[in-house]
């Protein structure tokens, strides 16, 4: 019977460990113990060939219409592999620098952690199935430099799920489509399967975002206060914004209306915003 771990060391064990198996490996069970003191690290433990590549050295987001071509369905499930894995690292980070958070907030991140590890296992397998492994490429640390400059609670809340995960409400559904195109069903379906993790992770945000704001503010307002330039409203959706999806998340009308008349940052057949990164 494998012993369950705390959540402290869960999150010790996906930030510091430099084996991918050990990162991705999800815990038996959970209990919230000794939580320690705060720790901070400047980069997350990985093994050489997943360690974050210099500047402007991975390689940029395939465009669609390319993925006919095998190596670049690889190539796109390579990166979203990565962001999967900084999301992962960054929630830990979160956990360990914050040890003192709300007992449901921390099981909150726990328990979307175990979402991560699963994105980037399908993502990781996905792209050694179609002729990449994972780590045979560089890999950019765009989403932890952004995360390293969150000074709170409110910022990640406000960073992480709702403007890095709540853009992902719509890419998902651009990939798969454009992965359907391409007579990728199995892409596809994992695109889907993600979208719908999604939606809970936007809702774990939005949650917490009202919870914490000041009495009588809106959540437009929470939201744009606690996001740190070059992050911005407009990298938190897509081209097909997806108002459905939003809705299910617990978005307001009133924020989906002024979400939707920001201009995307990421827009169909370019090179996605950072995923060239270094």
């Amino acid at each position: 019977m494998t012993t369950p771990e705390t959540i402290t060391d869960f999150a010790r064990r996906v930030l510091l460990a430099g084996d991918l198996a050990e990162k991705l490996r999800e815990p038996g069970g959970l209990t919230d113990g000794a939580r320690g003191n705060p720790l901070s690290v400047d980069r997350p433990g990985r093994p050489a060939d997943l360690a974050f590549a210099a500047h402007r050295t991975a390689p940029a987001m395939p465009k669609s219409q390319s993925f006919g071509d095998p190596a670049k369905r690889a190539v796109a499930h390579h990166i979203m592999a990565n962001h999967e894995l900084q999301a992962l690292e960054v929630m830990a980070a979160t956990l360990l620098k914050h040890p003192h958070a709300p007992d449901d907030f921390r099981a909150g991140v726990a328990r979307i952690m175990r979402d991560e590890q699963r994105h980037t296992r399908m993502h990781a397998a996905r792209a050694a199935k179609l002729g990449t492994p994972f780590g045979s490429l560089p890999v950019n640390h765009y989403i932890w430099d952004k995360a390293a400059e969150f000074a709170g609670l409110m910022d990640y809340v406000a960073g992480l799920p709702l403007v890095f995960e709540g853009a992902n409400l719509d890419h998902t559904v651009e990939f798969a489509e454009a992965f359907e195109a391409a007579g990728d069903a199995r892409s596809a379906h994992i695109m889907r399967q993600i979208h719908e993790d999604e939606i809970g992770h936007v809702a774990f945000g939005l949650e917490w975002l009202r919870r914490w704001k000041p009495e009588g503010q809106d959540d437009w307002a929470a939201f744009v206060e606690h996001l740190h330039f070059p992050v911005k409203p407009q990298k938190a959706r897509g081209v097909r914004f997806q108002e459905d999806a939003r809705r299910r998340a617990g978005m307001s009308e009133a924020f989906i209306d002024r979400l939707r008349g920001v201009d995307p940052v990421f827009r169909p057949n370019a090179p996605r915003q950072g995923a060239g990164r270094g």
